[in-house]
């Protein structure tokens, strides 16, 4: 299965408020995703201390999920699922995302041990 990332070009956007700020965002990713389907294994991992953004940023992170859900999903539709579940946080808060969507069969097959994003290339804050 492909890895597919998502890295927001732009700026920011929007600032989540003070309420939200308070819950962690791995916190926020993982109830979206078990709030939008039939979740067998979720792994959420925070790769911001990987790329040029102040400490504590939470704004990159690496998501394996396994679900029966994604049966006869091609790799594009998988990953449109979770952006559709993860919309707010993607418009507010998450700059970057590296997604391994497996169904539990997948996930079976191939022994999987999780995936690492590659080291920031550089490059001043809000350019990667």
């Amino acid at each position: 299965m492909a890895i597919l990332r998502y890295c927001k070009l732009s700026g920011p956007g929007p600032r989540l408020s003070a309420t939200e700020i308070l819950m962690d965002v791995k916190q926020q990713i993982e109830e979206k995703l078990r709030g939008s389907m039939v979740v067998e294994h979720l792994q959420v991992v925070d790769e911001s201390h990987m790329h040029n953004v102040p400490l504590g940023a939470q704004s990159h992170w690496r998501i394996t999920v396994v679900s029966n859900d994604f049966g006869g999903m091609r790799a594009v539709q998988r990953h449109r699922k979770l952006y559709t579940a993860l919309r707010e946080e993607m418009a507010s808060h998450i700059h970057a995302l590296a997604v391994e969507a497996w169904t539990p069969e997948e996930y079976q097959k191939a022994q999987h041990t999780p995936g690492q994003s590659p080291q920031c290339m550089g490059g001043s804050k809000g350019e990667h």
